[in-house]
């Protein structure tokens, strides 16, 4: 029996007066957000369905697959790619550690797409599982709204499915998009990239976000020559301009050619490969040519117009705090809504929308200290607010701690490549109000960070514990000295 719904601070009609509805809820996309929710709204008592596209690596209009992007074409796959590319540079720093390589060490990249597949499938139907066991009813086909409690399903072979619902939940998530140059049909975006029949020699890269920047770092790393071409003067907007720095010195660093403040122009096919043309008159040859030029929400084919869904200039659904449309019954969650695109916030915002809606407890998605990182080789993590981002909302000034070094590994291997970590202060209350870290192991030691920040951490406390040595991680507590302190509006300046 579904439990009461509070929604807007009101309970729900009584069991008997919903009956006419076929579910209590039901989701179109069973991504990460959606199956958050749907699982969660069904251990609250709701009869729920859920509705996702048939399963495929490569994405379409057509195809999808329990797990959305992050299972199956996105988070996961790559961090496989990231884990493959990484032992090429740790095959030669091993000579150093006294491994004798005597005979040439090959890279077989059809065995690893046969164990990244092999581990999407094993994910997909994991997934599959957790829906049934919660009792969540799922249908493979392509969700549209048809009415603001009315949804359809149309399944591969074209039939068409009925049914009405107390509450729509639209967890669609994104897509990649494609650049309108000539000959963008010869290239690739992320989806391909992490299915290609062969693994490419050489390789031009467009975009500068993180989905470029680890595709360069995962090809670069099977040793192929790649080539990053990005509009802007260093790749990673959005993120601390300090770090960014970091991340394009290591790039180059380990053979990634950077093409700065350059886009392209048109892509030709030729005998030797696709010549790639761009707007500084340079030609580059490649073998795949990939598109990384962010991604767009999956509102296309939603029919929202039928009901009038407000969208925005992007085509994401508006939403508001609680990822209610304006609509009532209609709700949203994850990227379709373009707030924070990652997957841990999508569970967060299922979470709180089932919290919401079922649970009698009324749940805003919380944004701050939301970390992130980037799986480049060597990864950058953050969590908090940048440098730019500090000055820009401090009332006061700020203190600024950073620690540049030569990780313990990197001196008995020789590899020229310094660990960067960065914390930023508010001079007058000590809280510390961000923390990044570019060098290995940086999401895993972040992850650490972000609850000291969710619980308002200050420097003294940070200062107050103790290392554990020898560690990177203990940088972040022995930084004692501040490298600069900065006026609230105004320009850094160093102490």
């Amino acid at each position: 029996m579904a439990r009461k719904m509070l929604v807007d601070g009101e309970l729900s009609k009584s069991n008997e007066e919903e009956a006419h509805y076929d579910f209590d809820l039901f989701v179109i996309g069973a991504g990460s957000g959606g199956v958050r929710a749907s699982r969660f709204s069904a251990q609250y008592g709701a009869k729920v369905g859920i509705c996702e596209l048939p399963f495929h690596p490569i994405s379409s209009e057509v195809v999808g697959g329990v797990g959305g992007t992050c299972v199956i074409r996105g988070c996961v796959p790559k961090k496989i790619l990231v884990y493959g590319a990484s032992f090429g540079p740790e095959v030669e720093d091993a000579r150093n550690f006294g491994w004798e390589l005597n005979e040439n060490v090959e890279f077989n990249w059809k065995k690893l797409l046969h164990k990244k597949t092999e581990e999407i499938i094993r994910l997909n139907g994991i997934y599959k599982r957790l829906l049934s066991n919660a009792g969540v009813k799922l249908y493979e086909g392509e969700g549209k709204i048809v009415g603001p409690n009315e949804v359809e399903v149309i399944q591969l072979d074209g039939t068409k499915l009925s049914y009405s619902a107390k509450h729509i939940l639209i967890a669609t998530g994104s897509r990649a998009q494609r650049p309108d140059i000539p000959g963008q049909e010869l290239a690739i975006t992320s989806d391909e990239a992490l299915s290609l029949d062969e693994l490419p020699k050489r390789v031009v890269i467009l975009g500068a976000g993180y989905i470029a920047v680890e595709f360069a770092s995962i090809w670069r790393g099977m040793g192929a020559t790649v080539d990053l071409c990005f509009r802007r003067e260093l790749p990673l907007r959005g993120f601390d301009d300090e770090m960014r720095a970091v991340v394009s010195r290591n790039l180059e660093g380990r053979g990634i050619n950077l093409h700065p403040r350059k886009n392209l122009l048109e892509l030709v096919k030729t005998e030797n490969g696709i010549k790639v043309f761009t707007d500084h008159g340079e030609e580059l040859m490649a073998d795949a040519v990939l598109f990384a030029t962010g991604r767009i929400p999956n509102t296309k084919r939603l029919n929202l117009e039928a009901v009038g869904v407000e969208l925005d200039s992007i085509g994401a659904i508006k939403v508001d705090e609680y990822s209610r449309t304006n609509i009532p019954s209609i709700w949203a969650v994850g990227d379709v809504t373009n707030r924070i695109n990652l997957t841990p916030v999508a569970l967060m915002e299922g979470t709180c929308f089932s919290k919401t809606v079922f649970g009698g407890q009324p749940s805003k998605p919380d944004y701050r200290d939301v970390p992130c990182a980037v799986f480049c080789i060597p990864p950058l993590s953050v969590v908090g607010l940048s440098e730019e981002q500090a000055i820009e909302q401090a009332n006061g000034d700020i203190l600024v701690f950073t620690s540049t070094f030569n990780p313990m590994k990197n001196t008995i291997s020789g590899r020229q490549e310094k660990t960067v970590m960065k914390l930023v202060v508010d001079a007058e209350t000590d809280k510390v109000l961000g923390a990044s870290m570019c060098g290995p192991d940086a999401p895993e030691i972040m992850q650490g960070i972000a609850v000291a920040l969710k619980c308002g951490a200050t420097k003294a406390q940070f200062d107050s514990t103790v290392g554990i040595h020898p560690s990177a991680a203990e940088e972040f507590v022995t930084m004692r000295s501040a490298t600069r302190r900065i006026a609230a509006g105004k320009p850094k300046t160093n102490l």
